[in-house]
Order: structure tokens, then C-alpha cells, then sequence
């Protein structure tokens, strides 16, 4: 049976019936792939994997496959911000998500081809895990359309306290999406681990990363300083000659974040990164280079407390969608 996309329900996509108090909700647009297409407007298109099989198979606490509704609950729940009004009211699409039946790595395969399609669409992607293993598809989807049109080289930057390096001798999962992105890519793109912690990463993992060019930006090599600077400064230190309009995908795993902002997720830790720090990196990354997509993912809901997590991956989606706003 071929794989297929799923519309969410209209009961998610909110709004107070009130013109003085207009929420996301009512600027978001359900449609499906075919019609995806047929539309002129650039602009940022949400794909949710419900789908924690991967997670599983790493060893790790289930619950987000029920994050991509979570998360979009809240987000357009939330208040449509003032703009200037010479700008354009933006509009969001909703394609809905992938049904969960066959294997991972066709669901995998599946989830590609449907990101690829988004950008060929001239959409911006926003997917929503769902298992970090589908930060392989998300990313390779975008690395492979701009190797096709651009001559820039593609930037994928990954917030995570895990490298996610593990190799696939046990099948695909949660820990193996950059394992899988390197051994493909890792000659064609520039790539960035930001937020890693000690304890989540074997020193042969970090060895086989710095092989295959990743550069890595642990957590406690940033303690104490100004997150911006230092990412910024990585970007200008760095030799392969990082400079802006450069194509930049964003992986971000919501474990990055201390487990005081970030309880809802399969593995998390006191020690993390602040979502104060994270979002003015997240704007300056959207205001100086070509942000083509973002993934976000391990949200899980069944291990949140008053839904923290998944309100924060909404708060996150956000800002990227109004980078206009000033923190």
C-alpha cells in the first residue's frame, strides 16, 4: 500500500471569530501536495511525522509520536502579531501528516520525497517529530535540491545534545539520522552540531563527527558566554568560508534545551541550553542566511508537565515564521 499524507483536523486550526483578535489558525491553509504545486505563495509549510518507532528502537521513552498535533494546537492558538502594514499578511500551509504504516526506512524514503516536493513547490518546510531519525530525510531532501540549483554550498546546523552519529549496523533510529547525512554528503556540506553535552556522546562518536567535517560546538564550551557571539564567531573562524545567503537547514531536537524548559522529551538533562539564548541564534540565522527549513523534533507530550515542551517547540515555529519581531 503506498504511503500517503493525512490532513489534519479543522478543529486545530483556531480562531476566535474575532477580527480584533486574529490568531494563526486563520491565516494557515489546509492543502495537499498536488495543490501545493499550484500556489505562487513562498512561504512556510508544516509536515508532521507521528512517529516514535525510532526512538524505540534507540532505547529511549515513546510519546512523540503525538507531538506534530500537540505542537500545532498551540501554535495556532497563538496571537496573530502586529505587522507593518506595508507588509504582506503571511500565510502558513498545512499539509497534514504522513500515515504510519509500512517500514521506517519507507516512511523514511516517503518523508523525502515529500519535503523535496515542498521545496520544489518554492515552500519553505517546517516539520514537526516524531523521532530525530527523520532528521535524515528532512535534511537530505534539502541538500539534494540545492546541489541541483544552487552553487552554493548547503548548510545543515543541528541543535541537539546528542551527536547522532551511531552507525546503522542495527537499522535506522534516533541516533543514526547524521551517522547516515555525513557518509552521504559530508564532502558536498557544510555541517554544525551546536549544544552537545558530555555524557551523551562516546569519544569514538565525536572522532568519526570531526572526520567527516562536522564542527562541533559543545555546551560547556559556551558556558558563561553569549551563545550569538560564539556561533558567530564558529561561523568566522571556521575555513570553508561560511558567509551569508548560504543555504542553511536547522535540525533541532528539543533536548538541546535543560529539562526545567524542556521536560517532554525522551532523554533530557538539568544541564542544557535557554530558550532566550536559542531564539536571538535562531533569528540571526534566519535574518543572514537563506533559511530554507526547519525540523523540530522529540517533542513528547506523554512525558510533558502542562504541555511546557510542546508550547515551547510552538513559541520556537513563532518566531521563525516572524522574524521581523524583535525579542
Amino acid at each position: 500500500m503506498p504511503l500517503n499524507v493525512k490532513t489534519v483536523a479543522d478543529s486545530l486550526f483556531f480562531s476566535k471569530n474575532d477580527p480584533n483578535d486574529p490568531r494563526i489558525g486563520e491565516i494557515t491553509q489546509s492543502i495537499s501536495l498536488v495543490d501545493l504545486t499550484k500556489t505562487k505563495e513562498n512561504s512556510w509549510t508544516l509536515l508532521g511525522y507521528p512517529d516514535d518507532e525510532g526512538i524505540q528502537v534507540n532505547g529511549g521513552r515513546t510519546g512523540a509520536r503525538l507531538a506534530p498535533d500537540t505542537i500545532r494546537n498551540y501554535l495556532y492558538r497563538m496571537t496573530l502579531p502586529a505587522l507593518k502594514e506595508s507588509k504582506a499578511k503571511p500565510q502558513l500551509f498545512d499539509l497534514g501528516n504522513i500515515e504510519i504504516a509500512g517500514k521506517l526506512e519507507e516512511r523514511h524514503a516517503f518523508a523525502q520525497n515529500c519535503v523535496k516536493e515542498i521545496l520544489e513547490a518554492n515552500k519553505k518546510p517546517i516539520t514537526l517529530g516524531g523521532g530525530h531519525d527523520y532528521g535524515f530525510p528532512d535534511a537530505a531532501a534539502f541538500i539534494e535540491y540545492n546541489l541541483k540549483k544552487s552553487s552554493l554550498r548547503p548548510i545543515v546546523m543541528n541543535f541537539d545534545s546528542h551527536l547522532d552519529v551511531r552507525p546503522t549496523n542495527q537499522g535506522f533510529h534516533s541516533g543514526t539520522p547524521f551517522y547516515r547525512l555525513l557518509e552521504k554528503f559530508h564532502e558536498k556540506i557544510d555541517f554544525f552540531e551546536v549544544g552537545i553535552q558530555p555524557q551523551c556522546n562516546s569519544i569514538s562518536h565525536k572522532s568519526w563527527a570531526q572526520n567527516h567535517s562536522a564542527m562541533i560546538l559543545e555546551l560547556f564550551s559556551v558556558e558563561g558566554l553569549d551563545l550569538l557571539s560564539a556561533i558567530q564567531s564558529s561561523l568566522k573562524s571556521d575555513k570553508r568560508e561560511i558567509f551569508s545567503s548560504r543555504p542553511l537547514w536547522i535540525s533541532l531536537d528539543i533536548d538541546v534545551f535543560r529539562n526545567s524548559e524542556a521536560p517532554g522529551c525522551s532523554q533530557s538533562f538539568a544541564t542544557g541550553l535557554l530558550l532566550q539564548e536559542v531564539l536571538p541564534v535562531l533569528g540571526y540565522l534566519n535574518s543572514n542566511f537563506d533559511l530554507q527549513g526547519i525540523g523540530i523534533y522529540e517533542v513528547s507530550p506523554t512525558l510533558d508537565q502542562d504541555d511546557r515542551t510542546s508550547k515551547l517547540a510552538a513559541l520556537i515555529l513563532f518566531h521563525i515564521i516572524f522574524p521581523q519581531l524583535k525579542l
